[in-house]
């Protein structure tokens, strides 16, 4: 796994751009066979690399994907990787927005790689270009390794549907999609079971219509409060930056005045320096005077001695007096460095406050993003499920229908089989009475051979008996004619089933032109809430380019404070040096002034050895009384 890291980094420096900190991260954590980068924001070159990577790679056979919010070219780019991999057994494309470039490279991949068993495609947009999708069912019904398929939340049409089901058809190794499919059936026979709670469940679809609408409406008004707040921080942020402003102008205007007192400084100096050259035209006078004065007496000499002394005690004191300004210039410099330490802190903590205020507006805007799409993902569920609703209940009139024409058809063909049976009755019935005559005349004839003697006495009860016949007769013809009666009060129920038929037919098409009128009205009122939401999240980016805006500015106030506290830093150090220039200078005037006190006690004391050598030599000497 170190081997593939190092190669990830190495493709992503060959492409000109640096290897993300979170994929590699991943990669250094990276579980044997898997890699897992969920919720990770994946750039185009990092999919180029990638892809490049897992077309030869032999260890990963898991790769999770999900909510990578991976582009167009980036999914191409990964997936034409994918086509020549060998190992990979589960891909999990969940939540990425894919759509039609996307559909056409899974459409590629499924045909061509023979190594995934498992792809998850949840929360994409597959379904929504029909040419992309049939590309993609294509794939899928020439791929044969593939078992379990996740097409949930891809807005797939009818035509999808169709094409679904084709690919279905010249699939043969596809197991979980078809098991859902069983399922599906299984819950619409249940449904057939509940069919007298659907006026409750439409209350209920309705109900949840409404709450949706009071979701939708709350959600604006919290999205209203956030941008209120977001103004109301923004000027506060505003506000906050001319108290920054109001506060540099203050520094400028005390690091003017420190300007001036350097200044001030620096002509002391200046007349410390014309005092110091005018103690060395004294001092040069001086020495002239005691040049011209070594004849003079020790009187004279002890008076010039105590005028240098006083002049000592004056520079002395001069000397002191500017070491004095030195140290209060020390002490203010130290002050204003205190001062600067505590307007840096200022600043830090002005600069912490903006930071807590860009990522509390950035929490804010993420959990409003959050909070729209649960709200989509309920609207879209909510719609789902009401057209699953209306789906089944229509397929559950329309079967109902279909089940009352079957019955229909059978009663009538029962109807039919009965008016056959009577008449083949009414047929056995003429053919025994025709018959029974034939016999009767055969019997009157062979009674009228045998017995035409007894032909009289028999006369009235073979009357009586062809009365019988002749009532039979015609109680058969009565029957007969209930019987077709009958059937032509069966046809005539016939014909009103067949109105009733027609009638449930024409009311069946209502409802599906109903239905279609509702559902052109959910789509146009989803067309309509989508383009609210759009103008919502245009807004809301308004909000957050105005709200970089403001970033910026406080990033070139920052900039500014940073520049100003640089230039006030070096011309801190600027004055440091002066005063540092200065102080040797006054060390090099101490140091001459004592190399000059020195030379000057040195001369006194020559001069006072040739006054007493001369003394000594001079023939006053023996004149005068001994000290």
């Amino acid at each position: 796994m170190e081997e593939f890291r190092r190669s990830y980094s190495r493709l992503c420096k060959e492409s000109g751009s640096e290897p993300q900190d979170a994929v590699l991260q991943q990669l250094h954590q990276l579980p044997r066979g898997r890699l897992d980068l969920a919720t990770q924001s994946l750039t185009v070159d990092t999919c180029r690399a990638l892809g490049k990577l897992l077309q030869n790679q032999a260890l990963l056979t898991e790769l999770v994907l999900s909510d990578c919010m991976l582009s167009e070219e980036g999914t191409t780019l990964l997936l034409q990787g994918l086509c020549a991999n060998t190992v990979m057994k589960l891909l999990d494309l969940k939540g990425n927005n894919l759509r039609a470039a996307g559909a056409e490279a899974l459409g590629k991949l499924l045909r061509q790689n023979q190594s995934i068993q498992s792809l998850t495609l949840e929360w994409n947009n597959l379904g929504t270009w029909e040419d992309a999708f049939a590309t993609f069912c294509g794939g899928l019904a020439a791929n044969s390794t593939l078992q379990q398929l996740d097409l949930r939340n891809n807005q797939i049409s009818h035509k999808g549907a169709e094409e679904l089901a084709l690919a279905l058809k010249g699939n043969a190794t596809l197991q979980q999609l078809e098991q859902a499919m069983e399922h599906n059936r299984d819950r619409h026979s249940a449904f057939q079971e509940t069919q007298a709670r659907t006026h409750l469940l439409s209350k209920e679809v309705q109900y949840l219509q409404e709450e949706k609408s009071k979701q939708f409406l709350d959600l604006m008004e919290t999205i209203d409060k956030q941008r209120e707040e977001m103004a109301r921080s923004s000027q506060a942020a505003a506000a906050r930056a001319g108290q920054l402003q109001e506060a540099l102008n203050e520094r400028h205007s005390i690091i003017n005045a420190l300007k001036a007192k350097l200044q001030m400084t620096e002509a002391a100096l200046a007349l410390s320096e014309q005092k110091s050259q005018d103690l060395g035209e004294l001092l040069a006078t001086a020495e002239q005077e005691r040049l011209s004065l070594s004849q003079r007496g020790e009187k004279e000499r002890r008076l010039e001695q105590q005028e240098a002394a006083e002049r000592e005690s004056r520079l002395l004191r001069d000397l002191s007096a500017a070491s004095e300004k030195n140290l209060l210039l020390r002490n203010q410099v130290d002050e204003l460095e205190r001062k600067l330490k505590s307007q840096q802190e200022e600043l830090f903590l002005t600069r912490q406050e903006l930071t807590n205020t860009s990522a509390e507006l950035k929490i804010r805007v993420v959990q409003a993003e959050e909070r729209l799409d649960v709200e989509k993902r309920r609207a879209r569920q909510s719609m789902e499920d009401s057209e699953k609703l209306r789906f089944k209940e229509v397929e559950h009139m329309t079967r109902h229908l279909e089940e009352s024409e079957r019955a229909m058809q059978e009663r009538v063909q029962r109807l039919e089989a009965l008016r056959l049976s009577l008449e083949e009755e009414l047929s056995r019935v003429k053919a025994a009475a025709l018959s029974e005559r034939g016999q009767a005349e055969e019997e009157l004839i062979k009674a009228r051979n045998q017995a035409r003697l007894e032909e009289q006495q028999h006369l009235a009860h073979l009357e009586e008996k062809l009365r019988l016949l002749a009532q039979a007769r015609d109680e058969a013809q009565g029957t007969c004619m209930q019987q077709k009666q009958t059937v032509a009060e069966a046809q005539a129920r016939a014909s009103q089933l067949s109105l009733q038929v027609e009638g449930q037919r024409r009311r069946i098409e209502e409802l599906q032109q109903e239905l279609s009128n509702k559902d052109q009205e959910k789509v146009a009122e989803v067309t309509r809430v989508r383009v609210e939401l759009q103008e919502q999240m245009g807004r809301l980016q308004a909000e957050l380019t105005a709200q970089e805006a403001l970033r910026e500015k406080v990033a070139a106030l920052e900039r500014q404070l940073k520049v100003i506290a640089s230039d006030h830093r070096e011309a801190l150090l600027d004055k440091e040096s002066e005063n540092a220039s200065l102080r040797e200078k006054l060390r090099l005037k101490e140091a001459e002034m004592a190399r000059i006190r020195d030379e000057e006690a040195q001369r006194a004391s020559f001069l006072q050895n040739a006054v007493l050598a001369y003394v000594q030599g001079s023939p006053l000497r023996s004149l005068s009384p001994p000290k």
